[in-house]
């Protein structure tokens, strides 16, 4: 395995989307990957009604959101589409966004970027996630970790530019 891996040395975790519904959809916290060598965005759904949730990856020039445009390279994507019953990642076609299926159910998806896949020629080193309208009983929250290019005691912020 990895004897020396820690996973605060090696990565950030950062909050992007505090635990709430999803009936308007919202945009989440933007995060800087400069000092990355990889990240992935994990979602967590509680759905409690069978309206389907667009997931959107965003990338901005900082992490007020200058600039925010939709990722345009495909990024690899898994979701477990019922967690209650199995704790399998079903690897999904890779895109730049992910609709859940209606089901009632406890869901993860997550997301693997690449910080090369950013616009990083124009300027774009944040990543950000939002999600599209939907339910009231849908409740959604985000997280991501991001693999650092040096391991650190302290790594560097991902919350400034």
């Amino acid at each position: 395995m990895f004897p020396t891996f820690s996973l605060p040395e090696h990565c950030k975790i950062v909050n992007l989307l505090a635990p709430a519904a999803d009936a308007a959809g919202r945009t989440g916290a933007y995060v800087s990957l400069k000092h990355s060598l990889k990240a992935w965005i994990k979602v967590h759904i509680t759905q409690g009604n069978a309206a389907t949730i667009l997931l959107s990856l965003l990338q901005a020039s900082a992490v007020a959101g200058t600039g925010s445009k939709v990722l345009v390279n495909a990024v690899p994507i898994w979701s477990n589409l019922d967690t209650a019953t199995s704790d399998t990642l079903v690897a999904r076609t890779a895109a730049v966004n992910y609709t859940t299926d209606a089901g009632v159910a406890l869901k993860q998806v997550i997301f693997e970027i690449d910080a090369a896949k950013l616009d990083v020629a124009g300027g774009f080193d944040c990543i950000g996630l939002s999600t599209g309208a939907s339910n009231a009983a849908n409740i959604t929250a985000a997280e991501i970790l991001i693999a650092t290019r040096y391991p650190a005691a302290t790594p560097p912020t991902a919350v400034a530019d």
